[in-house]
């Protein structure tokens, strides 16, 4: 099939290159215009731009889709169908309707259970036991189109959002390529989404990122393992922020004030006081610093007694 691709981050570029390497033609690649960056405040391709520019493939980088303009280059192109991964524009109906077989979209959810803009963070702080990525027909409304395909994974207590999101990329791309055999050979099953069960993943924002510590354990892990790698979850001692990467569940069952830090161990990290349990803090940041492991961080270095805030 002739596919547009349009899609911005990391986390399309293995469905992109999952077509690349298959016998479709990709025949154009939309991506979000280049964004200044670093300390230079250089213009920075995107991560899709850059794998698509490699492989020689035309790059269009509108600054919306409803453009009659944009619509009409799109549409000209003839393209079978159009597969969107994490994009950042919306896309109107004329785009939609434009490609033979219409627009599907590699959402990184088991679909209905997380619609918007941040699933794999909101799976993982509200304690899923599973999460995955869903091939979806792209309609109007957010993330409300028909299943065409769903892979799973389990959500373990290592994961961070940042190893889910790795995970997750690379099970799209392979959920892609079935559902793109399937359309080829009409053996496409659309299924319907249950919109009761669904839940919208607000954006992220730094404001979450702070540690309540009045909180019960697991729901401090939870986010704790969320928010890495943004905005990571922080909170206070001495006066001066402490991020913390990522954290493990203590089995000891202290009843001190929550943020008290209760023990430092090489090996396990530094035991905190919750509201409800203790939090292992294994890997820890100061300002002006690197993230280290807990026992980098603990060479020459105590937080014994202090009260997180």
């Amino acid at each position: 099939m002739k596919i547009i691709y349009a899609g911005t981050p990391d986390f399309a570029v293995p469905a992109l290159q999952a077509l690349l390497d298959s016998p479709h033609e990709v025949v154009a690649v939309y991506t979000q215009p280049d964004r200044r960056a670093g300390r230079g405040k250089k213009l920075r391709a995107s991560p899709v731009k850059q794998v698509a520019e490699a492989a020689g493939v035309n790059v269009y980088q509108p600054v919306t889709l409803r453009d009659e303009t944009a619509q009409a280059q799109l549409q000209s192109l003839q393209a079978d169908l159009m597969v969107v991964a994490a994009y950042g524009l919306i896309l109107p109906k004329a785009v939609l309707d434009a490609p033979r077989y219409g627009c599907i979209n590699i959402h990184a959810s088991l679909l209905p259970r997380w619609r918007g803009a941040a699933p794999i963070q909101r799976a993982i702080a509200a304690g899923d036991k599973e999460t995955g990525v869903t091939i979806m027909q792209m309609a109007e409304g957010l993330d409300t189109g028909d299943m065409l395909l769903k892979s799973s994974t389990t959500i373990t207590e290592e994961d961070t959002a940042a190893s889910l999101h790795d995970r997750l990329s690379v099970l799209g791309g392979e959920a892609l390529l079935t559902v793109l055999d399937q359309i080829e050979s009409g053996q496409l099953q659309p299924e319907v989404q249950d919109d009761t069960q669904a839940n919208y993943a607000e954006k992220l924002t730094k404001a979450e990122a702070v540690i309540d510590w009045q909180q019960d354990a697991a729901s401090i892990v939870r986010k704790i393992q969320a928010f890495n790698p943004w905005p990571v979850a922080q909170t206070s001692v001495d006066g001066s922020v402490l991020r913390v990467w990522e954290a493990r569940l203590g089995t000891s069952a202290e009843n001190n004030k929550p943020g008290t830090v209760l023990e430092e161990d090489k090996q396990k990290g530094v035991l905190v006081q919750a509201g409800n349990g203790t939090v292992w803090l294994r890997t820890l940041q100061l300002p002006g610093g690197k993230p280290l492991a807990a026992a980098d961080f603990l060479n020459g270095r105590s937080l014994m007694g202090m009260c997180l805030t």
